[in-house]
């Protein structure tokens, strides 16, 4: 789990510093499950099996949110709805003077939520959407070492030593 984490967190650095993509908002909010799954995979590493197995079902919540995030990012692209953050909008501007306008203006530029960014030539998935996908297969192997840490703790109970 560290190191999925770690891998997606790599890739967005990696876009963001080397290739020179931009983030939004809503991309900078989806980087939030990676964070937090690499602290529980931390803590599952550290803590004994009935509190990792409660940090792996935490996982489990931590990749769905991202699933959930990365389609309301998706949607935003598609322009199926307007984007939940109010810095995805452009800003409006009601009268005033030109320096009332400017003081209104953000400071940072920011991409706009509904710009899709492909980072793959020729692939028609944006970068939300492949994060959706990613998040979508590392559940299947957070809920697999899920059962094989149950199945191996109730080995070890029904087992005697016999001397």
């Amino acid at each position: 789990m560290v190191v999925a984490g770690c891998a997606a967190l790599g890739v967005a650095w990696w876009s963001e510093h080397m290739l020179g993509i931009v983030p939004c908002g809503l991309c900078l909010l989806e980087r939030w499950p990676y964070r937090i799954m690499i602290g529980l995979g931390l803590g599952i590493l550290a803590l004994p099996d009935a509190m990792g197995r409660f940090l792996s079902w935490l996982c489990v919540i931590a990749l769905l949110s991202s699933v959930v995030l990365s389609g309301v990012h998706v949607g935003v692209e598609q322009g199926w709805w307007r984007s939940p953050l109010s810095e995805c909008r452009a800003p409006v501007f009601h009268g005033g003077s030109i320096s009332e306008r400017l003081a209104a203006m953000p400071r940072h530029a920011a991409k706009p939520c509904d710009a899709a960014t492909y980072l793959v030539p020729g692939l028609p998935l944006s970068m939300a959407a492949m994060n959706g996908l990613y998040a979508l297969l590392l559940i299947v192997p957070v809920r697999r070492g899920l059962k094989v840490r149950v199945r191996a703790r109730f080995r070890g109970r029904g087992q005697k030593t016999i001397q």
